[in-house]
């Protein structure tokens, strides 16, 4: 085990078989139940609450945070936050390397006719929020439209949508080499985490005239879904599970390789 750089509280219970990286911090009576085959892997970052229980196997992330007292029995993600028992992920730090407040698709605007998309940087590589065409009319009911080659910012070569996620199921989790993606809650609402290895920005999708564009080589989660949400996602590749990072580890390697 290495403790370089590593905060170790008071009565912690831990074998051998766990490795831990730098800047980690572990709180009061935990215990890391390093008894299985497979070690404990805390990545750089991790901070762990006072009497949380790490079970046998279980890797958390780059930067997650475990709440006091939780019960961790399955690996959870890089930059997540997690309580409970069993833990689950109930949201994701934001302090890479700055607070990014959330976009819902609210504020000016948003509740008006539009003829064109109006595009939104995000704090995220080149990420960003559309506002779709929209026409909105009381008593017929509103319509939202995208014209392929005008309103999207590629040539879509498929689509898919997600949809009857359980609220504490996690989607995505990965990154593509080349692919671009285009993504719409149609109904309901998720919430979309970006991140591109130097900021996070948390994104919430709750309505059909709202698109998040997705470019390669940013790391996209979605979570949080409501029991009606439909997402659709239009994509710029045929599916190649060779354009898919689906280890944090490895995206943050070949981002440093490429700088």
């Amino acid at each position: 085990m290495n403790t370089a750089s590593t905060g170790i509280g008071p009565d912690v219970t831990h074998g051998q078989n766990v490795q831990i990286e730098e800047n980690v911090r572990i709180g009061r009576g935990t215990v890391l139940s390093d008894t299985g085959a497979q070690p404990i892997i805390l990545r750089a970052g991790v901070q762990i609450g006072a009497g949380a229980v790490i079970a046998a196997g279980v890797e958390i992330g780059r930067g997650a945070q475990i709440r006091d007292g939780a019960v961790v029995l399955n690996a959870i993600p890089p930059n997540a936050i997690a309580e409970g028992n069993p833990a689950q992920v109930v949201g994701y730090t934001t302090a890479l390397p700055q607070d990014i407040t959330t976009f819902s698709g609210g504020g000016p605007g948003a509740d008006s006719n539009r003829t064109g998309a109006e595009i939104l940087p995000l704090e995220v590589g080149n990420a960003a929020i559309y506002r779709m065409p929209q026409v909105l009319e009381a008593s017929r009911g509103n319509l939202t439209v995208g014209e392929i080659e005008r309103d999207l910012p590629f040539l879509p070569k498929r689509y898919f949508a997600v949809y009857d996620v359980p609220s504490a199921k996690l989607r995505g989790e990965h990154a593509h080499r080349a692919c671009h993606q285009f993504l719409i809650c149609m109904s309901g609402s998720c919430r979309a985490l970006l991140d591109d290895g130097e900021n996070r920005q948390e994104v919430v999708l709750s309505r059909p005239d709202i698109g998040l564009y997705l470019p390669p080589m940013i790391w996209g989660t979605q979570y949080d879904y409501t029991r009606d949400a439909v997402l659709l996602v239009f994509a710029s590749h045929a599916y190649d599970n060779a354009d898919y990072i689906r280890d944090y580890e490895t995206f943050r390697t070949e981002l440093d390789a490429a700088r």
